[in-house]
C-alpha cells in the first residue's frame, strides 16, 4: 500500500509548482527549511489521496514520515491525524506517543500547524501539560512552535491559561516562526476574551517581538492597534 500511495504521488509532480514551494518555503543554504524536497502537489490534493489510504499502519506511516520529500511527510500527517479522530482513547495515546517519538520529522510549520493541536493538544486536554513546557524549551525550532500552536485547541475550549504561560516562555525567542505562531495563538486568545488579551499585552507589550504583537493585535479596532503599536497603551 506504502508503495503504491509513493507511486501516486511520484506521478502527479508538477516541476513548476515544486519550485514555487521551494522558495516559500525556504528550503535554501541556511534557512528552516534547508534542504525540503517538493513534488509540487497542492493540498486539496493530499487531503484525497490521504483518505485513499487511510488505513496505513503507525509502521508504514512512521516510514513515510521519514522521507526527505514534504508531501510525503504532509500526508503521512494527515493521515495520522484522520486515524486519531477515529480512535479508541488507548489508540489516541498510542498515536499521541507516535508523534513526539518523531517530531524531528515533523519539520516545517505547515507540518506542525496542520497536526499538532489535533492530536498533542486534543489529547492532553483535562490532562496534565508538562511536556508542552519541556517542548517550548527546546532546541527545536519546530518542538517549540509544536508547544504553543497545541494549545489552540485549548483556547477553543475557553481554557487559556498554558497559552498565555507558553507565550511568556518564548516572548524572547529568536525566530520569526516563533514569534509568529505564539501572535497567532495570542489573537485567538483574543477572539475568545479580549480581556485576556489585554491584561497580558498591558504588561509584556512592550517587550515583544513587533511581529509578534502585529498577530497578537491583529483583530483589535483600529484605533487600540495604533495605540499598542505606538507604546501609548
Amino acid at each position: 500500500m506504502l508503495n503504491s500511495l509513493i507511486k501516486e504521488l511520484e506521478g502527479l509532480r508538477n516541476l513548476e509548482q515544486a519550485k514555487n514551494l521551494q522558495r516559500f518555503f525556504k528550503t535554501g543554504k541556511g534557512e528552516y527549511g534547508e534542504g525540503d524536497i517538493f513534488l509540487g502537489i497542492k493540498l486539496p490534493v493530499q487531503r484525497e489521496i490521504a483518505k485513499k489510504y487511510k488505513d496505513l499502519n503507525l509502521t508504514k506511516i512512521g516510514e513515510l514520515l521519514k522521507s526527505k520529500i514534504h508531501e510525503h511527510r504532509l500526508i503521512a500527517l494527515i493521515i495520522l491525524v484522520n486515524k486519531y479522530k477515529k480512535s479508541s482513547e488507548k489508540e489516541k495515546e498510542k498515536i499521541f506517543h507516535f508523534y513526539l517519538n518523531n517530531t524531528k520529522f515533523i519539520n516545517n510549520w505547515d507540518l506542525v500547524d496542520l497536526s499538532s493541536h489535533r492530536i498533542i493538544g486534543n489529547f492532553l486536554l483535562n490532562k496534565d501539560k508538562k511536556i508542552l513546557y519541556t517542548l517550548a524549551n527546546s532546541e527545536s525550532l519546530w518542538e517549540r512552535r509544536i508547544a504553543i500552536v497545541s494549545t489552540l485547541t485549548f483556547i477553543g475550549k475557553m481554557e487559556f491559561e498554558d497559552t498565555l504561560a507558553l507565550s511568556e516562555i518564548l516572548l524572547k525567542d529568536k525566530h520569526d516562526l516563533i514569534h509568529k505562531a505564539v501572535g497567532w495563538a495570542l489573537r485567538e486568545v483574543g477572539k475568545k476574551e479580549e480581556k485576556v488579551l489585554d491584561d497580558f499585552l498591558k504588561f509584556h507589550y512592550k517587550n515583544m517581538p513587533r511581529t509578534m504583537l502585529r498577530y497578537a493585535i491583529e483583530k483589535f479596532p483600529e484605533e487600540k492597534r495604533k495605540k499598542y503599536l505606538n507604546g501609548k497603551i
